[in-house]
């Protein structure tokens, strides 16, 4: 039995003042509604009515039950009321969202800008952090996250891949020369990036990964600094500071201002899987719904 539709055929019966009339108004034939009601009095083990040929009228918890299924089918209505006016609203409220420090600052700060005008109503609050905070514990509505995942509950929607380009600036190479394979880099002033211990890439700093023809190398690197900035690397590498492995997402526009210059073409970085993440159920608030639209339609992968 749905317990549901017969509080509802109940209903009817009593407003309609019969089953005939019931049966009308529910689109459905009077034994329908006759089957809907002794179910109901089966379950509850108590008479809601009392029948004869002429009339039909409530007994006395027949009337108490009329009254709790009026409460209870208006909290229904109202709650399905309540879910359609949250899609149909207009997306606003604050959004949480947090994010790696790089590709935070370089790539989804300057597009939020956009973001902002299509949507005024809503307020950002971001933080840019290489840890990965929990989002249910820690109140945030959405993350970018970098490597593996580990498995949870939250949707995880890929982006494009987070790679990265060894690089150095032109008054470096002029001063010390070009490497020509990544055995040369050992010879090299190489600025490290010191990952965290509970990183997936916290050996990544000294041992540098290259793939190329031959498959991939690791080279034990080392120079004048290590930093856990990638921001700060970048403005040592452009200053001429050293040879640098670092997301194309920070190097970008001096690699094409020739501020910096791409070393070892014929061997690739490693580079991180990125995703976006958020709580199922919270993807009915339309704040959430139009960040997701917005970043799958700048970075899905």
């Amino acid at each position: 039995m749905d317990l549901f539709q017969a509080m509802t055929v109940y209903v009817k019966v009593v407003d309609a003042g019969s089953m005939t009339a019931a049966a009308q108004s529910c689109g459905m034939s009077t034994t329908m509604v006759g089957n809907h009601l002794r179910a109901l009095e089966q379950r509850l083990g108590v008479s809601l009515l009392k029948r004869t040929t002429r009339k039909q009228s409530l007994t006395e918890f027949g009337s108490l039950y009329y009254q709790r299924c009026l409460e209870v089918l208006g909290l229904v209505a109202g709650s399905e009321q309540l879910a359609e006016q949250v899609h149909s609203e207009a997306p606003k409220g604050l959004l949480r969202i947090t994010a790696p420090p790089a590709f935070g600052a370089e790539r989804l700060a300057p597009a939020l800008s956009e973001f902002s005008r299509r949507h005024p109503q809503i307020q950002l609050d971001v933080m840019l952090s290489n840890q990965s905070v929990d989002l249910i514990d820690s109140g945030f509505d959405v993350a970018i996250r970098l490597g593996e995942l580990h498995p949870s509950s939250l949707i995880a929607r890929p982006l494009q891949n987070y790679t990265m380009t060894l690089c150095a600036s032109p008054d470096y190479l002029t001063r010390r020369g070009t490497p020509h394979a990544p055995a040369d880099l050992q010879q090299h002033d190489c600025l490290a990036f010191a990952y965290p211990s509970t990183d997936d890439w916290r050996n990544a700093g000294k041992q540098w990964r290259l793939r190329g023809p031959e498959g991939e190398v690791e080279i034990a690197v080392s120079g004048p600094m290590t930093i856990n900035s990638s921001q700060a690397l970048h403005r040592a590498a452009v200053e001429g500071m050293g040879i640098v492995m670092l997301p194309d997402a920070l190097v970008g526009p001096d690699l094409r201002a020739g501020k910096l210059v791409a070393l070892l073409p014929g061997y690739q970085p490693p580079y991180r899987s990125m995703h976006l993440l958020y709580a199922q159920d919270r993807y009915r608030l339309p704040k959430l719904r139009a960040f997701v639209d917005f970043v799958l339609e700048h970075w899905a992968r």
